[in-house]
């Protein structure tokens, strides 16, 4: 099957031509192909990540209609049209598909890496320094530099030019890489700071590599602070997820100049990442562009998330920060309720959690929300009455009012 059946709009991609996947919400499943694909399923009552979000039926049309030629020949234009087309839309030369955001960013560090010394700076709380299994140095050979926003919540300049090592002195590992977040745990990297940043790093000698792990770059773009053209223009490469979100079940993407896609290409190869019949899931990553990111669904997802935080504190609890994109931030401590209390009670209600942290995707249904506002009432109920004594006192202030009481 060569005939991409998507479309046939030719675009250019590291030299290569493809055929642009078109894609519609008119891509009808019958009634007798109604299957795991058709509704969210339990995705709808899980609040754990947004990348417990199912398949849709139109990612599986498209898969069923997707070209089935070799990625690794670079032949597949349903994937070529990926690569070339999340590229467009971010201003960059070309893309190279992954088949996770781990290996991501991993590929863009080593491939923005010549050979130690060499140290990468990133934010305290990252994916890259914390998440990712220890990359930066099994891969890379690189000592990592983990830095803790003076402002308490997002990396600036000042925090940059004080932990970064720009010294020829040989007794230092110097700073080649600078990797930022944006969104990090549901908050927004604001692009100024991602342009002061990125005018200081470039004006080193040598430049200092920018790389953002933008695995939920769409949050902050659909959060109106800044366009995707934008954000990137101050990155020398930028990885960008299908599966954290957007709905895709597998996939991300980098995205930089040419030289760069192609010797990460190469690293790609030897880290065992090169896919052959690749269409069958780049397709589904172009429908969650085009359906969850321009079809303004992550935009809906902000405002459920809001509504989740107000009715938390109407109802008496804490945030333990404020509510940006897509993921609340209860403070259970607080409400006297443990993590593992807080899930099962959730279990009881029909909904999964992992604690503090609730993350709300396009797929959560309403139904869904008031539930997880009956777990709500249910851990500051008991918490409530665990402080209450006789008479209405609180127990904080039994030694207080102890006299009077007695």
């Amino acid at each position: 099957m060569t005939e991409n059946k998507q479309g046939s709009e030719a675009v250019t991609n590291g030299g290569k031509t493809a055929n642009v996947a078109l894609t519609s919400s008119t891509m009808p499943v019958s009634k007798d192909e109604l299957n795991a694909w058709s509704t969210p399923g339990s995705a709808a009552f899980d609040f754990r990540s947004d990348t417990v979000t199912s398949p849709t039926a139109a990612m599986l049309f498209a898969t069923k209609h997707c070209t089935l030629q070799d990625d690794v020949f670079q032949e597949d234009p349903t994937t070529n049209s990926l690569e070339a087309y999340i590229a467009d839309m971010t201003g960059k030369e070309a893309g190279l598909f992954v088949i996770s955001g781990t290996m991501g960013n991993q590929l863009s560090i080593r491939t923005a890496l010549g050979g130690p010394p060499h140290s990468v700076l990133a934010d305290a709380r990252s994916h890259v320094y914390g998440w990712e299994a220890g990359g930066i140095a099994s891969l890379s050979g690189a000592l990592a530099l983990p830095v803790t926003p003076g402002n308490g919540h997002h990396l600036t300049l000042s925090d940059v030019k004080k932990h970064a090592v720009t010294s020829t002195d040989t007794h230092f590992c110097p700073t080649r890489l600078i990797s930022l977040e944006n969104t990090l745990a549901g908050t927004i990297l604001p692009l100024k700071d991602c342009q002061e940043l990125s005018q200081w790093a470039h004006a080193q000698n040598p430049t200092i590599h920018m790389h953002l792990d933008g695995a939920r770059l769409w949050e902050a773009v659909a959060a109106g602070a800044g366009s995707l053209k934008e954000y990137c223009a101050c990155f020398d490469s930028v990885t960008m997820c299908f599966s954290k979100g957007l709905g895709a079940p597998i996939g991300s993407i980098i995205i930089s100049s040419r030289p760069f896609v192609e010797r990460a290409r190469h690293i790609r190869k030897g880290l065992g990442g090169g896919l052959r019949q690749a269409g069958v899931v780049t397709a589904s990553a172009r429908i969650g562009v085009d359906e969850t990111f321009l079809g303004n669904k992550l935009s809906a997802t902000h405002q459920r998330a809001m509504e989740t935080a107000n009715m938390w504190q109407e109802k008496g609890g804490n945030l333990t920060q404020a509510t940006e994109t897509n993921m609340v931030w209860l403070d259970l401590e607080a409400a006297g309720c443990s993590r593992e209390e807080f899930v099962e009670a959730g279990v009881k209600e029909g909904v999964r959690l992992m604690g503090g942290r609730v993350v709300v995707h396009y797929q959560v249904s309403e139904e869904a929300v008031e539930r997880l506002g009956r777990v709500m009432d249910a851990v500051l109920s008991a918490y409530s009455k665990e402080h209450e004594i006789k008479n209405g006192v609180k127990e904080d202030a039994r030694e207080v009012t102890k006299p009077e009481m007695e």
